[in-house]
């Protein structure tokens, strides 16, 4: 496994941030971060493992299967 195949931890723990919260914004508030800022490192996770990790719901977003099983290993990891 080469460097590059391993996601970046602050994309990871910005992920990690947003399912615990719910919320794109207030991930972003709580890592001191802008909303787009947080929505890319998100964005540029899924793209790099090739999956679809949040979907919309209400005014917030929750992980789909595939989101919520790497919400808890990255959680797990960062913990």
């Amino acid at each position: 496994m080469k460097r590059s195949d391993i996601p970046s931890l602050d994309d990871l723990r910005a992920f990690a941030a947003v399912v615990r919260l719910g919320s794109v914004r207030a991930a972003a508030v709580e890592l001191a971060l802008t909303h787009g800022a947080v929505s890319r490192r998100v964005s540029k996770l899924a793209a790099e493992l090739n999956l679809t990790l949040l979907e919309p719901d209400g005014r917030g977003v929750r992980p789909t299967r595939d989101g919520a099983r790497l919400a808890r290993a990255a959680t797990d990891a960062l913990g």
